[in-house]
């Protein structure tokens, strides 16, 4: 690993002291905590974004705090202390997208229900939301001048999704570059690679990201996080589908809304194809209670089955997309990720 002689400049940025960072690199824990505690958050974001699994995130950035720690001593300053902690975050990611056995598809498990025709296979089954509650402490770290992605942008699920499909090297320089805001030649250096085939990269990673996003392109701008609006069609969804009211959740839908369900591999597009679905999922009498929390930016719910005893049960985790005063998307998570954003497995009758 390369050395970095810390530099004034950077103490004053970061709250690295010489006395700090001396205390850190003769294995005092809690200085060594101090040090890297402003710069967790944000480096777990990167690690989501880099991996698409909350999960395999959370077990990079642990891998990233102890390497760091491990390697402190070759840290001397050449480039920010937060910078080398990228530095290592990205080639700890990169390890983990080439070594790691992705989670599999898994077949159609909800008990009871026929699985609908699907319009197409999803290709990252492995995708996991990220708790917006987590994303406090990482809004608060500068972008660089280079970014080309606002905040609440670069941390949605069709973006983090998008991101899945690129090669791990053109994956790595884009969030670099585009997201982060580094310059290239820090990107160059963090990657261990030349300018030029940085740039390269970069270039060969906007090409598959817009083709990606193209249908994206000409949709709507989702209302403010928490704005009036937000809070208006939000409302309409949950009385809608607390009741099994399809026409009332149909009518919010786009005419191109999106589903899917990983990691089960099957997509739904298209309004009629998804109120097709809904009809399957609320027939028999079966209903729904809605908890609301926030997942990448995004207004999320956990969703409960309501049992003959009256208490419902956690079925999976909803989140939408919105387009306007329209909802553009709608993805399932398992009931698994609960724990993450504080959701109870069952809830008393109300």
């Amino acid at each position: 690993m390369k050395c970095y002689k810390l530099r004034e400049g950077d103490a004053t940025m970061t709250g690295v002291t010489p006395d700090l960072m001396s205390k850190a690199r003769g294995g005092d824990v809690d200085a060594f905590r101090e040090l890297i505690e402003p710069h967790r958050r944000e480096l777990q974001v990167h690690c989501y974004r880099m991996l698409g699994s909350f999960q395999d995130a959370e077990d990079a950035l642990q891998d990233t705090l102890l390497a760091a720690w491990q390697s402190l001593g070759a840290f001397e300053g050449r480039a920010s202390l937060r910078t080398w902690l990228y530095r290592i975050a990205t080639n700890r990611c990169l390890n983990a997208r080439r070594a790691a056995s992705r989670r599999p598809a898994k077949t159609w498990d909800i008990a009871g229900v026929e699985r609908p025709e699907p319009t197409r296979l999803g290709e990252v089954v492995w995708l996991e939301p990220f708790p917006d509650a987590l994303l406090e402490g990482a809004s608060d770290a500068p972008l660089g001048p280079e970014a080309r992605y606002e905040r609440t942008e670069s941390i949605s699920l069709g973006f983090v999704t998008a991101l899945q499909i690129l090669p791990p090297r053109q994956l790595a320089v884009l969030i670099l570059r585009d997201v982060l805001g580094f310059h290239a030649d820090e990107v160059a250096d963090m990657l261990d690679t030349t300018v030029d085939s940085a740039n390269s990269a970069l270039k060969r990673a906007r090409a598959t990201l817009q083709s990606r996003r193209a249908p994206e392109a000409g949709r709507v701008p989702p209302p403010a996080p928490g704005s009036p609006a937000e809070e208006a069609l939000v409302a309409k969804f949950v009385s809608a589908y607390e009741a099994a009211d399809i026409d009332g959740v149909v009518a919010l839908l786009t005419d191109d809304v999106f589903m899917s369900m990983p990691p089960m591999p099957f997509e739904y597009q298209g309004r009629d194809v998804v109120a097709g679905f809904c009809n399957i999922i609320f027939r028999a009498g079966r209903r729904f209670d809605l908890v609301p929390t926030r997942a990448n930016g995004q207004p999320a719910f956990g969703s409960y089955l309501r049992g003959p005893d009256g208490v419902s049960h956690g079925t999976g985790l909803v989140v939408i997309g919105l387009a306007g005063d329209r909802i553009c998307a709608l993805i399932r998570f398992e009931n698994s990720a609960f724990p993450w954003f504080g959701l109870p497995r069952t809830i008393a009758p109300r």
